[in-house]
């Protein structure tokens, strides 16, 4: 059921989950009682998505409008603090266990890359 919101004479404006046969009849004010008329400050949601349907949809209908600059995508693209694939947080020594400082342990295929 879609969202709406109306207007209370008394407390101002709230949101009622209604069916959409009901959207332009008055409805109570859930906080006084009073009656409130629909009002159209927004364009009605649905309740009914899932938070991750909802969120592709804003940021599909934010970038309609004002898309990201480069810098803007370059800067959101960075890797999380500790990220260990960009370059080493700490100088590699070598040890009795990894003497070729390896990234990772030797296995049979010695011509793979790790990264």
């Amino acid at each position: 059921m879609p969202l709406y919101e109306y207007d209370c004479p008394t407390c101002g404006d709230f949101t009622l989950l209604r069916p959409m046969a009901e959207r332009e009849q008055p409805c109570t004010c859930p906080a006084c009682g009073s009656m409130g008329e629909r009002v159209i400050r927004s364009a009605p949601g649905l309740a009914t998505l899932a938070g991750s349907t909802r969120k592709a949809h804003a940021i599909n209908e934010q970038s309609a409008h004002a898309p990201k600059t480069l810098g803007e995508y370059a800067a959101s693209r960075k890797h999380p603090a500790g990220c260990s694939c960009c370059g080493p947080s700490k100088p590699s020594k070598p040890t009795r266990d990894n003497p070729h400082m390896l990234k990772s342990k030797p296995t049979g295929r010695p011509w793979m890359i790790s990264h």
